[in-house]
């Protein structure tokens, strides 16, 4: 049903940097890449995840409230996905483990302080 989202940046170089590398771990890269605008996905049609220099000029700043879920298939993506987020400058919001009985996942800021989770469902055999 998504099929993109888009957070606003201030430091437009360091935030392509960040998400380059991070969403390299899940083999996601651009698919589109402008002055202003830069959007990374797996697939020509998976949802994508883009980066932007605010239309109006304001500065950029994080949603209260707001929350992307990135998608994983194992607890062990979602470990590894949080861990290389805090290594490229992210703050942590919740460290990965079990939030549910069948829901798995890590949260954190991104440099703009967008808050981000990665996130997958567990079974209990």
């Amino acid at each position: 049903m998504i099929g993109y989202v888009t957070v606003g940046t201030n430091n437009y170089d360091e935030a392509a940097k960040f998400y380059d590398a991070l969403f390299a771990t899940i083999g996601a890269g651009r698919a589109y890449d402008a002055d202003s605008f830069i959007a990374w996905t797996t697939g020509p049609t998976d949802p994508a995840f883009s980066i932007t220099k605010p239309f109006d000029g304001a500065a950029a700043t994080a949603g209260n409230g707001v929350m992307i879920a990135i998608a994983m298939d194992a607890p062990e993506k979602v470990d590894a996905f949080h861990a290389k987020a805090l290594e490229l400058g992210a703050t942590d919001e919740g460290a990965p483990g079990e939030r549910a009985e069948t829901f798995y996942a890590g949260y954190f800021r991104d440099l703009d302080g967008n808050k981000l989770n990665a996130f997958c469902f567990i079974s209990k055999k």
